[in-house]
C-alpha cells in the first residue's frame, strides 16, 4: 500500500490548491460539501470542506503505513472511503460541526460550450500591472429581454446565471438584482413560439409564474437554455442521490 492509491478517490482534485478548493466548493457547494487535495506539506492530503459560508481544510496525513484523519487511522482507501461513506460528524476547535455529506468529484459532465471571440486588442502594457481584481466564477451573463408579468412589455436586463440563481437587473452596473430567481423551483426551460413577430424566445417556468425572455441571436438562446437546463438536471441527480 502507499500514499498514491488514494488519488484513485473520485473526489480527489490533483493540482488543487487552497485558493481554488474554496473557489469551488463557495461557488458549487452547499454545507457538507468536501473534496480531496494535496497538502501544501508535500506527501500529505488535506480535506476541504464547506461549512456555513466559508471553507474549513482538515489534515490527512499519510504515515508510512496507514492515513491519519482526525483521531482515526486507516490502513486502506477502502477504510478511509468507507469512513466517509457513512458521512461522518468532524469539528474544529472553534466548536462548528459539519456532517460530511456531499463529496465534490473530480469530473464533471459540464455543458461543451464556448463563446467565440470578437474583439482581441491590448490595451495597456505590462508595465501598468499592479493587482488583478477579485474572481468569481459565474456560469453565464449578458443581456435579455424579458416580457413584463403586469404591462406586458418587454424590456431588456442584465441577467447573470450563478450557481442556482438566475438573477436580472436594470443596468448592468447595478448592484442590487431587480430580482434573484432560484432554479431549485424551477420545472422547466425551453423554446417557445407563442409571441408572434418575437424570435429567440424561451421560458422559465415555476410554480408561480413563467418568465418569458428573448436573446439576441439564436446561439444565445441556446447557450442560457442548455445551461439553465444542465442546472436543472444537476439537482434532479443530486436529488436522487442523496435519497438513495
Amino acid at each position: 500500500m502507499s500514499s498514491e492509491q488514494v488519488e484513485t478517490l473520485s473526489w480527489f482534485h490533483p493540482g488543487c490548491d487552497r485558493h481554488t478548493a474554496e473557489s469551488l466548493l463557495l461557488q458549487n457547494g452547499v454545507d457538507g460539501t468536501y473534496l480531496l487535495r494535496p497538502s501544501s506539506k508535500p506527501g500529505d492530503y488535506a480535506l476541504s470542506v464547506r461549512c456555513d459560508s466559508s471553507v474549513k481544510h482538515y489534515p490527512l496525513t499519510w504515515t508510512g503505513t496507514n492515513y491519519k484523519f482526525g483521531h482515526g487511522e486507516f490502513e486502506s482507501v477502502q477504510d478511509l472511503l468507507h469512513h466517509f461513506q457513512n458521512k461522518p460528524l468532524i469539528g474544529s476547535e472553534s466548536g462548528q460541526l459539519t456532517l460530511l455529506n456531499y463529496p465534490y468529484p473530480r469530473v464533471i459532465d459540464e455543458p461543451n460550450m464556448y463563446d467565440t471571440i470578437r474583439v482581441h486588442a491590448e490595451f495597456s502594457t505590462a508595465d501598468d500591472y499592479t493587482r488583478g481584481p477579485e474572481f468569481s466564477i459565474n456560469s453565464k451573463e449578458g443581456f435579455l429581454t424579458k416580457l413584463g408579468s403586469t404591462f406586458k412589455t418587454w424590456r431588456t436586463r442584465w441577467f447573470v446565471l450563478q450557481k442556482n440563481e438566475l438573477r436580472y437587473y436594470k443596468h448592468k452596473t447595478d448592484k442590487t438584482p431587480i430580482r434573484a430567481l432560484n432554479l431549485d423551483e424551477c420545472s422547466e426551460c425551453q423554446r417557445d413560439g407563442s409571441h408572434k413577430g418575437k424570435f429567440n424566445v424561451f421560458r422559465v417556468v415555476f410554480k408561480w409564474r413563467t418568465f418569458y425572455m428573448y436573446a439576441t441571436t439564436e446561439q444565445e438562446c441556446n447557450d442560457w437554455i442548455s445551461l439553465i437546463n444542465w442546472r436543472l438536471v444537476r439537482r434532479i441527480f443530486t436529488c436522487l442521490s442523496v435519497s438513495q
